[in-house]
């Protein structure tokens, strides 16, 4: 039988990299930028954050005993939000000090990113000495994966709210506080201007240069958590290369399907991520044929949301207008 006790925490665990990663892109979208490179930039913080606590756990011998669960977390989450920084601020100097073309720039950065995490990955593999090609950080996976103290005494609603790491909250916390920043602030007014309009925001004397970087490497270390998030919690502290797959392009398709709303982004990862593991959960016996046509719900369902969205025909469901494109101050 379907079991929804089991199935809604496994969707909500599959659904936070995408609300991440697809929050960070809104937030560089918003600015003008186009960075097709998120899969890459969630790949890299990571193998970012692997890095770290691997040299943590090593440096405490491996004891879960002689580990501060303060440092436990930080060393892993600083180590993530700074690669990923790096890789924002690495899109910025290409396509906004130098004006590269962004769609060109985004593709190399994901193969860069993807190149990046299986180099080290591979490294701290060999490292080990593991007899199986994955690196297991269990000790500081439990600590990502700490519960609310209560949730174990709450029955079924426990199980169904509180049984997430402090990640998934954030996550949700982080997409509805970009949602009202966006919306209702001097900052996301600003940010929108320059998304729409780079030209008019510059003669209104708002800085171009300042909210593009700003933007986008702010977006890039909120996707680079939805990698951190992958490994620590939903992977159990397992890193193995290339086992990402596709949720970095889902978190970028997102974006299209939530038109451009961190809110909304909330319930579409839902969604979206119950589309990615539903295959699991429908008998279908030994017609594998029939599994694979499952499989391919996410990505049946996002191209008919392009469709639909290509159809739009109001303003405020369109993408900014200056989206993908380079600014220019002397053409103003």
């Amino acid at each position: 039988m379907f079991d929804l006790v089991v199935f809604i925490p496994r969707v909500v665990a599959q659904s936070i990299p995408l609300m991440l990663g697809s929050t960070g892109e809104t937030i560089t979208q918003k600015s003008g930028n186009l960075n097709l490179g998120i899969p890459g930039v969630m790949y890299v913080g990571a193998i970012s954050g692997v890095i770290g606590a691997f040299l943590y756990e090593h440096s405490c011998g491996g004891s879960a005993e002689a580990m501060n669960p303060v440092l436990t977390v930080l060393i892993p989450l600083l180590c993530c939000l700074i690669g990923s920084l790096l890789m924002g601020l690495l899109y910025c100097v290409l396509t906004v000090t130098f004006r590269a073309n962004q769609n060109v720039t985004g593709l190399a950065m994901t193969t860069f990113g993807v190149g990046f995490g299986n180099f080290f990955g591979g490294s701290l593999i060999k490292l080990t000495g593991s007899d199986v090609p994955s690196i297991a950080l269990s000790a500081t996976s439990n600590v990502f994966r700490t519960t609310l103290p209560f949730a174990s005494g709450t029955g079924t609603v426990g199980k169904l709210l509180f049984s997430y790491g402090f990640l998934a909250y954030a996550a949700i916390i982080i997409s509805l506080a970009a949602a009202y920043i966006i919306r209702n602030t001097r900052v996301g007014l600003h940010l929108r201007a320059v998304g729409e309009s780079p030209a008019t925001a510059d003669a209104a004397g708002i800085n171009i240069t300042k909210y593009k970087y700003a933007a986008t490497c702010i977006g890039c270390m909120i996707a680079g958590l939805g990698g951190l998030y992958y490994v620590m919690d939903y992977a159990n502290g397992v890193w193995s290369n290339n086992a990402f797959g596709d949720r970095g392009w889902l978190a970028i398709a997102l974006v299209i399907f939530t038109i451009w709303r961190p809110d909304l982004g909330i319930i579409s990862s839902f969604l979206f991520g119950g589309l990615y593991i539903l295959y699991l959960y429908i008998p279908t016996g030994t017609n594998l044929a029939v599994k694979e046509l499952y499989k391919m719900l996410p990505y049946v369902v996002t191209i008919i949301v392009l469709i639909f969205t290509s159809m739009r025909n109001k303003r405020e469901n369109q993408p900014p207008a200056s989206l993908g494109q380079s600014y220019f101050r002397e053409e103003r």
